[in-house]
C-alpha cells in the first residue's frame, strides 16, 4: 500500500517532469508528526479525547512529535473559555504536546499568501456567482433530483470566454478541482477509499471577505507543520479527497490518513451531552482518575489481545493503527466504573489523599483538621468506585456526623450505651494499637455476654454516624484516643 504524489513543472500542454514520493503504510520516510486539531466551540468531548490519545500514542510509539493546533476560525462560536477547557482537558489527561498550541487565527497572512500563489498558478480562481444565483442553481438541481453542486460557470477553461466581473460583487475564491480520474488513499483504519473527481465540485477556499475556509486552512497547516499521519474522526472522510487534491496542487507531500469510527453510548446511540457524560471535565467531576480514562479510551476501538488493564507506558509500547476496528465502538459505563475502581485500589495513598482533599475543600472541610488523610484513604480505597465516594467515606472521620433519629433508636439502645460505656473505660487507658484496641472490644463483649456486632455496630454509629465502616479496630486506631473518647462521651 502506498500513495504516489507527483510534483513538477512544465509549460502549458507539455507533460511535467515528475518526482514521485511514496509513503508506505507502516513506514515513514521522516520523523513521525501527528496532530490534534480541535475547534474551540465547546468542551473537550470524550470522542475528541480518544482521537488526541491515539495521535499522541502514535507519535510517542515512533519517537515522533505530537502537535496541538486550535482551529479557531469559527469566530461566532469559538470562545477563549472553550480554548481553556480544551487545554485543561488535555492537561488533566496527561496528553502533553511537543509543539503548539498553534492558532489558525494567527496564521491568516500565511493562508492569504498561499491563496495568492494558487490564483497566480491557476489552481484557484475568482467566482462572482451571487448567493441568489447559487440558491437558484441548487433549487434547479434538486428539482431534477441531482446532487446540489457548483456548476463551474466561473471556472477558467481553454477557449471559454468569461463575462466581465459584475459590479459591486466581491468574489469568493474556488479551488480548481481536477475533473478526471479518482483521488484515492489507503486509509490506515478503513482500507482503500476512492472518490471520483467528478463527484467533487470546485469548493470555496476563501470567502468573499477574504477569510479562508476550513478545508483550505487544514491543508496549509498540515503542509507547513509537516504532518505525516492525520488521525481523526471518520466524519472527516468526505473532506479528505478535497484536501488531498489541494495538497497535490500545492506540490505538498500527502500524509497518511487514519479515520476513527464514532463512539456510541451505553444505549447504542451516538454520544450526546443531553444523555451522557461526554466532556472530559464531566469525568473529573464524577470522580474518575485520568489514568483510568486513558486506559478505557485506549480500548474503545483498539485492542492488544485480551489485555484490559494496562499502564499508559504499556499502551504506548503496544499501540499501532493495525488493530483499530473500523466499526463503531460502544461506551460501557459499567466497565469504566470497574476499571476506575481497579486504578483507585492501586493508586498511591498520597495521590488519593490529594484528590480527596480537592473534593472536601468545597464542602468547607479542612483535610488537615483530623487524622492524616493518607491514613484515612488507605482504609477506604478498596471499598469505593470513584474519588467522590472516597471523599464521602473519609468525611465522617474528619468531622463528626450526627446519626439519624431512626439510627439512634435502632442501634444506640440502653444496652448498647452500657456496652459503649464499658468499652470507653477500657479505651481510656489502652495502648493505642490496632491489636490492643481489638482486644478491648472483645473483652467488653465477653464481660457483657454480647456478640461482636452488638458492640461494633453501635460503636460505628456513635463515632461515624453510620452502621458500616472498614474494620472497627482500624477505624479506632486512625481516629486517635482523643477523638474517639470525645465522640463516645456524647452518648454516655
Amino acid at each position: 500500500m502506498f500513495w504516489e504524489h507527483a510534483t513538477g513543472t512544465g509549460h502549458q500542454g507539455a507533460a511535467p517532469s515528475r518526482k514521485i514520493t511514496r509513503f508506505y503504510a507502516g513506514q515513514t520516510p521522516m520523523t513521525v508528526r501527528t496532530r490534534f486539531a480541535p475547534s474551540p466551540t465547546g468542551y473537550l468531548h470524550i470522542g475528541g479525547a480518544r482521537t488526541a490519545l491515539f495521535a499522541w500514542a502514535y507519535a510517542r510509539r515512533h519517537g515522533g512529535k505530537f502537535i496541538l493546533r486550535i482551529e479557531d476560525t469559527d469566530l461566532e462560536r469559538s470562545t477563549p473559555e472553550a480554548v481553556q477547557a480544551i487545554l485543561d482537558g488535555m492537561r488533566w489527561l496527561g496528553l502533553e504536546h511537543d509543539e503548539g498550541p498553534y492558532y489558525q487565527m494567527q496564521r491568516m497572512d500565511r493562508y492569504k499568501a498561499v491563496i495568492a500563489q494558487m490564483l497566480a498558478a491557476g489552481s484557484a480562481y475568482h467566482c462572482y456567482m451571487s448567493k441568489d444565483e447559487l440558491e437558484a442553481l441548487r433549487a434547479e438541481q434538486e428539482a431534477r433530483k441531482e446532487k446540489p453542486r457548483y456548476d463551474g460557470r466561473w471556472r477558467p477553461e481553454p477557449g471559454k470566454t468569461l463575462p466581465p466581473p459584475p459590479p459591486g460583487v466581491e468574489p469568493v475564491v474556488r479551488f480548481r478541482n481536477p475533473q478526471e480520474g479518482v483521488v484515492a488513499w489507503d486509509d490506515l483504519v478503513k482500507g482503500r477509499i476512492e472518490f471520483a473527481n467528478t463527484e467533487l465540485d470546485d469548493f470555496i477556499i476563501a470567502r468573499a471577505d477574504g477569510t479562508p475556509t476550513y478545508n483550505f486552512c487544514v491543508v496549509v497547516d498540515d503542509w507547513d507543520m509537516g504532518i505525516t499521519q492525520v488521525i481523526r474522526g471518520d466524519d472527516h472522510v468526505n473532506n479528505t479527497p478535497r484536501q488531498i487534491n489541494v495538497l497535490q496542487a500545492l506540490g505538498a507531500a500527502v500524509p497518511q490518513y487514519a479515520h476513527l469510527s464514532m463512539i456510541l453510548g451505553d444505549d447504542g446511540q451516538k454520544l450526546s451531552k443531553r444523555r451522557n457524560a461526554v466532556a472530559v471535565t464531566d469525568f473529573d467531576d464524577a470522580g474518575y482518575l485520568p489514568d483510568a480514562i486513558i486506559n478505557y479510551l485506549a480500548r474503545l476501538g483498539w485492542s492488544h489481545g485480551d489485555d484490559e488493564f494496562f499502564s499508559r507506558e504499556q499502551f504506548v509500547q503496544w499501540f499501532d493503527l493495525d488493530h483499530i476496528t473500523p466499526s463503531a465502538a460502544q461506551f460501557n459505563t459499567e466497565k469504566l466504573n470497574w476499571l476506575n475502581q481497579q486504578y483507585i485500589k492501586q493508586a498511591a495513598d498520597s495521590h488519593l489523599a490529594a484528590e480527596a482533599a480537592r473534593r472536601l475543600a468545597p464542602r468547607g472541610i479542612d483535610p488537615e483538621a483530623g487524622p492524616p488523610l493518607e491514613r484515612l484513604v488507605a482504609l477506604y480505597k478498596d471499598r469505593v468506585g470513584n474519588l467522590n465516594e472516597l471523599a464521602d467515606a473519609v468525611e465522617p472521620l474528619l468531622v463528626e456526623v450526627h446519626p439519624s433519629a431512626e439510627m439512634i433508636e435502632t442501634h444506640l439502645t440502653a444496652a448498647a450505651r452500657a456496652a459503649l460505656a464499658d468499652l470507653g473505660g477500657r479505651l481510656a487507658t489502652a495502648e493505642w494499637q490496632k491489636a490492643v484496641l481489638s482486644q478491648a472490644i472483645k473483652e467488653t463483649c465477653a464481660v457483657l455476654g454480647l456478640k461482636m456486632p452488638q458492640v461494633a455496630i453501635p460503636l460505628r454509629v456513635a463515632l461515624l454516624g453510620q452502621p458500616q465502616s472498614p474494620a472497627i479496630d482500624a477505624v479506632l486506631e486512625v481516629l486517635g484516643r482523643e477523638t474517639v473518647l470525645a465522640r463516645l462521651k456524647r452518648w454516655l
